[in-house]
């Protein structure tokens, strides 16, 4: 059965009332600007038209010669006003217009970094999310060029006004004949947009393959494994595969167009060719004045342009008004987590006691859980090691305490309370983590460190260096910890070894002194003897809090208070270090594995 094609939530009454709201909150001259260039270019347009048939009348009417002259001069100076009064409006209205824009980016940067984190996982969401950057792109993009669109529908509308009552001494049945053809063309044109609109999602997911082998052909991170593994042929099928079937979108819209522009061809003749036959007609038989025959035959001419024109804006404004729905859908997505809502956490808390409740969580599209029946208990002050092989569920688990994910089936409850009724932001606050991909900003270190722009406490930012060992390191740095790291967006940033970005972390997370530390695996990369140091850093300088460490490697979190062995997204083993491998089960023959195989060497 074919998949009916979605709608869209808003029409573009609701959208021009919708953008006009945010130009009257951000830069309201942006809407008098647009009336008033409306004005401008309809009346240059009219006067224009007006010129050459009044001086010629006058000049029938044998008016002496500095009437004649003052007249000419009288229209001059009206559309060296008007014109100049358009482009003034028109550099005044740009800025007004991309005003408005960037905030129309900015709200859909703050959705993005506001949002649950569950909707990141959403490929749905993402789609909407593309949808709505690409109406904000540049100066033609939808939520910029609305202002055009109804300035010139403004524009047309007045000069069809005009030009209506210079017509209103003509037959009748000529005005109809312009208004009933040019309202068929534009039904033609609405099929046209229509189509583009039912078949966005094809042309979506093609342009999303081609933006993915770019990026992974011209990012620094993939050019290694491209030149070592060969991968150009793979990311030529890539892009092949997507062009052709753009391509095949491309030729289809193509043929579509070719047969709108053909209807509108055979319109326009019956349109124009009716018209001026009758006015060719009134010459002849009525003795229509040559500045008459002038002046209509320019007016009919230009009401048949205002009549298009402001059909053809309306459908343009119709595609507009498609695509500033898919950004105002995006912009209001459902967040699953309750954030402003939610109840506010204790004041003062310091002491977190975090149970999982027989947790399940299955990922979007998957065939079965990734955790199954899991519960366990954080204590205050506890330090747990949840350990075990790649694929075993750690990551998942440690984004159901964080508050990242929401249970498939259980609770998360913090102190006895379910977080879901929380602010999920406040309960954030609970939390100092260092993930397995951690984010190193393009700033400075200690921007990095204190994760903020505003209000750093340098001194602060210093002890947190020193118990994390980088005081001499980033001392020997040109501008100290004021020095950009990376060299992304600043030439003199540093690039910083392995170590010493994990002591950059260890001193980020010891700045933010939350009551709770998360480690999940920040480690890998590196060594086993290194990572151990890294392990026992944090532990001594997180004395006191409750402290989560997950790793894979099974000698890192000897030192906990409590191990928890992870097999299939379940507990297989609880315990100390040593009970564990007094046990004999998994756990100790992963630890002798892993044991025997890092004394030859190697790693595991």
């Amino acid at each position: 059965m074919k998949e009916k094609k979605k709608k869209p939530t808003y029409n573009m009454w609701q959208n021009t009332a919708y953008f006009v709201k945010a130009a009257w909150e951000n830069c309201p001259s942006v809407l008098w600007i647009c009336l008033l260039l409306a004005v401008a270019t309809a009346g240059a347009t009219v006067v224009e038209m007006l010129f050459v048939p009044v001086v010629l009348g006058q000049v029938e009417g044998h008016v002496p010669l500095p009437q004649l002259l003052a007249t000419i001069g009288v229209f001059t100076l009206a559309l060296l006003l008007m014109w100049g009064g358009k482009s003034y409006l028109n550099t005044n209205a740009l800025f007004g217009r991309i005003e408005v824009r960037t905030e129309m980016s900015a709200r859909i940067s703050r959705k993005i970094t506001g949002t649950s984190y569950a909707n990141l996982l959403d490929t749905k969401f993402r789609e909407y999310e593309n949808l709505a950057y690409r109406t904000c792109d540049g100066n033609a993009d939808a939520a910029e060029a609305i202002w055009t669109t109804w300035t010139d529908i403004l524009t047309n509308v007045l000069g069809f006004v005009v030009y209506l009552l210079l017509l209103s001494g003509l037959n009748g049945w000529m005005v109809t004949l312009v208004v009933l053809t040019t309202a068929v063309g534009f039904m033609v044109s609405q099929h046209l947009e229509g189509w583009g609109y039912r078949h966005r999602e094809e042309r979506a997911a093609s342009l999303k393959t081609i933006y993915y082998a770019k990026d992974v052909a011209t990012k620094r991170e993939y050019a290694q494994d491209i030149r070592i593994f060969g991968l150009r042929p793979w990311l030529d099928e890539v892009w092949g595969s997507a062009m052709r079937a753009y391509q095949a979108f491309l030729t289809r819209r193509e043929r579509v167009y070719f047969g709108v522009h053909v209807v509108d061809a055979l319109l326009t003749l019956l349109r124009n060719g009716g018209a001026y036959a009758y006015l060719i007609w009134m010459t002849l038989t009525q003795g229509l004045p040559a500045s008459q025959f002038l002046l209509y035959f320019a007016a009919i001419s230009g009401f048949t342009q205002w009549v298009k024109g402001i059909m053809e804006q309306v459908s343009t404004l119709h595609r507009q008004s498609l695509e500033l729905s898919n950004l105002r859908e995006f912009l209001e997505w459902p967040e699953p987590f309750a954030f402003e809502e939610g109840a506010p956490l204790p004041q003062g808390l310091k002491e977190c006691e975090i149970l999982l409740d027989h947790v399940s969580y299955r990922y979007p599209g998957a065939e079965k859980d990734t955790i199954t029946d899991l519960s366990f208990t954080l204590h205050p002050g506890e330090k747990v090691a949840i350990v075990g092989l790649n694929g075993a569920g750690k990551t998942t688990l440690v984004k159901l305490l964080c508050g990242f994910l929401d249970p498939t089936e259980g609770s998360v409850r913090l102190n006895g309370v379910d977080i879901r009724t929380y602010n999920r932001r406040e309960y954030y606050h609970l939390f100092s983590a260092v993930f397995q991909e951690f984010s190193v900003l393009d700033t400075s270190v200690a921007v990095n460190v204190a994760q903020r722009v505003e209000d750093i406490d340098r001194e602060r930012v210093a002890k947190c260096l020193e118990q994390a060992g980088l005081t001499q390191a980033v001392e020997a740095l040109p501008r100290g910890m004021d020095t950009p790291v990376t060299r992304n967006v600043f030439e003199d940033g540093v690039e910083l070894s392995g170590g010493q970005m994990q002591r950059l972390m260890l001193a980020r997370a010891l700045y933010r002194d939350a009551p709770v530390v998360v480690l999940d695996e920040p480690t890998a990369a590196l060594d086993p003897l290194a990572e151990h140091d890294i392990y026992m850093k944090y532990n001594s300088m997180t004395q006191g809090k409750s402290s989560l460490f997950i790793s894979h490697r099974l000698a890192s979190t000897r030192f906990c208070d409590r191990i928890l062995y992870l097999e299939h997204g379940r507990i297989a083993e609880e315990g100390t270090h040593q009970s564990l491998l007094d046990l004999g089960g998994g756990y100790a023959k992963l630890f002798e594995v892993q044991s025997r195989y890092y004394q030859e060497g190697g790693e595991f």
